[in-house]
């Protein structure tokens, strides 16, 4: 068990949403940051049926606890028609609530009650190196992905399975996301292997057989149910001519590597520079969220195709992924590219696999992986 680095309030005053990919630790995190709240499962057929059935009955089994108890409900996009009986709770009663799910997507699509900006959104994602301390493995990372389950699994290939058929049957086919489940996978599968680079959804819908407008409603699939998450580019004065398509990452390299068959994935190999930079992504974008101080994140590339992996805020930080023992010059044209048009930039970051930190002559800091992390959770790369 890993203590997560999300900090949920200990005694919420505001009613929250806590969403996240399936198997991630919700309602683990949530038994242990309120032991004594009233939690009302919808996974359970009986309570989902009961309360679907007749809404009115959360509202009376509600009046019977004290006014300062938390209630929790698991799986709240199950019954989105619960939401107009919360909202009423919130406003007339100012009742506290602990909403608790893997997508608002059914509840936005059936034009359900998000409750008009009432409650505070919180996300959990996979682990993070922070969490796994003495744990985290970059190779175990790559190969198993985030979730609790699948990395201390001994046999990761078959949970893997088992997870991304169970997304496909629960959270796609069961939630009504899709119809056409053989055409969903297929795509999954043709963006898995896609994970890291930038989008041509036209391309996407030449090789699946769909249509873009089809390609575009499923990749708001993936980002609806937390699955993965476009990477924007850079715009910020440009000063030359840049790509202005965004990238698409996957939020769990296990599910990436089960769909685009990858097999084992090594250090040295090409498919090891993908996932590391996959890893990088993953571990930026939750510590922008778990530090509170949100910063945006972006990619660099010039149509020429010199490139920098991510770019923080507003330009306060250029970073590069390369998984390899050695970085070279070559490794470093696109960040002292990035520094030529905007000269402002504090920090020049190529993050890897070197044993040790080092400053080029071009103020270029070479970071190993393990260094890089825990400078940024100790909060010393300041964005």
């Amino acid at each position: 068990m890993y203590k997560r680095s999300l900090r949920l309030p200990d005694k919420p005053v505001n009613s929250f949403f806590l969403w996240g990919p399936r198997k991630t630790g919700k309602t683990t995190l949530l038994k242990s940051c309120y032991p004594d709240a009233l939690r009302i499962d919808l996974l359970k057929t009986d309570e989902l049926m009961r309360y679907t059935k007749e809404p009115s009955l959360l509202r009376e089994d509600v009046a019977a606890l004290p006014p300062e108890r938390l209630v929790v409900i698991d799986e709240i996009q199950k019954a989105p028609v619960l939401l107009d009986e919360i909202h009423y709770m919130i406003q007339e009663w100012q009742r506290v609530f602990g909403l608790c799910g893997s997508s608002a997507r059914k509840v936005r699509k059936g034009r359900a009650n998000l409750l008009g900006g009432r409650a505070i959104r919180y996300e959990l994602l996979g682990l993070v190196s922070q969490e796994l301390g003495d744990d985290f493995s970059i190779e175990r990372f790559v190969n198993a992905g985030p979730l609790p389950d699948h990395y201390m699994a001994e046999n990761p290939e078959r949970v893997l399975q088992a997870y991304v058929d169970d997304y496909l049957r629960e959270e796609i086919l069961q939630e009504g996301l899709t119809r056409r489940l053989p055409v969903f996978s297929d795509f999954l599968r043709v963006a898995a292997i896609g994970d890291t680079e930038i989008l041509n959804m036209s391309n996407i819908a030449r090789e699946t057989g769909i249509s873009v407008s089809t390609v575009r409603d499923h990749y708001g699939i993936l980002i609806d149910t937390l699955m993965g998450a476009f990477l924007p580019a850079f715009t910020l004065r440009p000063k030359r001519r840049t790509i202005q398509a965004p990238k698409f990452y996957f939020r769990d390299l296990g599910v990436v590597n089960h769909l685009a068959r990858r097999g084992a994935v090594k250090p040295g190999s090409e498919l090891f520079g993908k996932a590391f930079e996959n890893w990088l992504f993953h571990e930026l974008s939750v510590h922008s969220r778990y530090s509170g101080l949100f910063y945006e994140l972006s990619y660099w590339r010039l149509s020429s195709g010199i490139e920098v992996d991510f770019i923080l805020g507003q330009g306060s930080a250029a970073i590069e992924a390369k998984g390899k023992h050695k970085v070279t010059s070559s490794d470093t044209r696109g960040l002292l590219s990035f520094k030529k048009d905007f000269p402002e930039v504090k920090w020049l970051i190529v993050v890897c696999l070197e044993k040790r930190i080092r400053k080029t002559e071009d103020g270029i800091y070479i970071v190993p992986y393990q260094k890089f992390v825990q400078l940024l959770w100790e909060k010393k790369w300041t964005v």
